[in-house]
């Protein structure tokens, strides 16, 4: 129990007794004497205060010879800055004066407006057993509950600063800088958490205290995505990439970039690509789309789904792949290996190998097809055809792209089971005059040979598919009835016109005409 003061008060004067406190308790200061009697507007040097505090045995010091009235049992009442909490600070009655009693101190904190979170429990505690000169808490305000701020969760990679992907050896891969946020249709592309405003406190005085200001956001759809109904939920409606504009989320099947190279790295994406500048040499850009490059593509590697436009053309300095699921449009075609499903249009074609699943047309203001090999199913029409120089240039119609390369294929698989069966074969008939001589076999034996038979059984029937097989293709070969080489200017000697299965090497100049097939040879018909 702190220790506490008391005034005593009689016909000699106002006197002052100190008690000390038990138990570890807080003792009297003299400033908290001297505080007291300044507010009950009383006398008492500090010199006496100071000498009664010290002693603290309870015996009497007198302060002063004046005569005052009773003094009843008063409190100092404190309340945080924050207005939250209200302490009250008890002092004893002057000796034989009045006590305070609970119904009084509510009373008092009523009328101070002190309405909000008293502490009965406290009140009625000190009442029934006083502590003086002791710090009671008397009210307590109730908190507000904070809430948090609202967050939104991207299911993307929203910093796409180039990041080259270290090798295995630690050397650093520029050409796979992880760009590009691939997505599905129907792929969650964001998630909010909406804000949590928490809820209002009350102070001591019964004023609402609110929480702290928390951040609202709001998921923005942009272009191919929706939000679900309640708003936190944000989808792609399209197959393609993310990209963050401002805070909207967009899905774009469209992919745009400056240019190829060391700044971007390898392009892989479901939708359609266009390139701004060039493709620089050894990189790929590869989509299911279409792809458009408005600038040079050098030896690099471009594979579409869908159509190729090269506004300014290829120089594929020797390595340099172009392919194409439909059609190839481009201004020229140098030293590169072309190959497109349905067509090709370009300007020029110098030193390619250059396929078309249906026709090339190499019109414009040159129109040539120089040196390389070009392939087409329908028809090759040009300008010009081979040089003056007799530099080699194939041109072949009238077969599938792939059907030559099927036909080898089918020959190669033939050729192995031939040489197959031309080592088992020998086995068996072996094993077989013995037991003619004879020979007692062991189980083993006899199912080592057992598994040769029908194993040489299957190659038999695998070689007797694939020559039919052989026989079908070779037929396609042969059907070239509307193939045919057309070009407007000059065929030059050296240039090998193939039709189907015919071949012919010019071995003169020939003009604005036609070659095709008759059946049975190459023939040239003028236009």
């Amino acid at each position: 129990m702190n220790g506490y003061f008391q005034l005593v008060a009689n016909s000699d004067g106002v006197f002052l007794k100190v008690f000390a406190p038990t138990d570890g308790g807080t003792p009297v200061t003299t400033p908290m004497v001297l505080e007291y009697l300044d507010k009950q507007k009383l006398k008492g040097e500090s010199v006496i205060v100071d000498k009664a505090v010290r002693a603290s045995d309870g015996q009497p010091v007198r302060l002063s010879s004046d005569k005052v009235h009773p003094i009843c049992e008063t409190y100092r009442l404190t309340v945080s800055d924050d207005k939250m909490s209200a302490t009250a600070f008890f002092y004893p009655p002057m000796e034989g004066a009045q006590s305070m009693d609970a119904e009084e101190l509510l009373g008092d904190l009523k009328l101070k407006k002190i309405l909000f979170g008293i502490k009965k429990d406290n009140i009625k505690a000190y009442f029934d057993h006083r502590q003086y000169c002791t710090e009671i808490e008397i009210a307590r305000g109730k908190d507000p509950r904070h809430g948090s701020d609202a967050e939104i969760g991207y299911h993307f990679n929203t910093d796409l600063h180039a990041k080259p992907t270290m090798n295995a050896d630690g050397t650093v891969d520029y050409f796979h800088l992880n760009l590009i946020n691939h997505c599905q249709d129907g792929d969650e592309l964001a998630t909010l958490t909406p804000e949590d405003p928490g809820d209002n406190g009350m102070n001591i005085y019964a004023d609402p205290v609110r929480p702290r200001k928390v951040r609202v956001l709001v998921l923005h759809p942009g272009k191919n995505t929706r939000l679900s109904e309640d708003k936190q939920h944000l989808f792609a409606t399209k197959t393609g990439h993310v990209i963050m504009e401002g805070d909207h989320v967009s899905v774009s099947d469209v992919m745009s970039v400056e240019n190829v190279d060391t700044s971007t790295g390898n392009i892989e994406y479901d939708g359609s690509v266009e390139v701004k500048g060039v493709v620089s040499s050894n990189f790929e850009v590869k989509c299911k789309g279409n792809i458009v490059v408005k600038g040079i593509v050098e030896g690099a590697v471009i594979e579409a789904g869908g159509d190729v436009i090269l506004e300014r053309g290829i120089n594929g300095m020797g390595h340099g792949v172009i392919k194409a699921g439909r059609n190839i449009i481009t201004k020229f075609i140098e030293n590169a290996e072309v190959n497109a499903t349905g067509s090709i249009t370009a300007e020029s074609i110098i030193q390619g190998r250059v396929t078309a699943g249906t026709s090339i047309d190499v019109s414009g203001k040159r129109g040539n097809i120089t040196a390389g090999h070009v392939t087409a199913t329908e028809q090759i029409s040009a300008k010009t055809i081979g040089s003056e120089m007799g530099t080699t240039t194939i041109v072949e119609v009238g077969v599938n792209p792939g059907l030559r390369a099927q036909i080898k294929d089918v020959e190669q698989e033939i050729a192995t089971a031939t040489k197959n069966l031309q080592t088992i074969e020998p086995t068996v008939a072996g094993f077989t005059d013995k037991l003619r001589k004879g020979f007692k076999p062991t189980p083993d034996q006899m199912s080592y040979v057992k598994k040769l038979s029908e194993t040489a059984k299957i190659l038999h029937k695998q070689l007797e598919e694939k020559n039919k097989e052989i026989e079908e293709l070779s037929a396609q070969l042969q059907d070239v009835k509307k193939a045919s080489v057309k070009f407007t200017g000059t065929a030059y000697p050296g240039v090998q016109i193939m039709i189907g299965s015919l071949s012919q090497t010019l071995k003169k100049e020939y003009k604005y005409g036609k070659f095709f097939s008759d059946g049975g040879d190459v023939r040239y018909t003028a236009l």
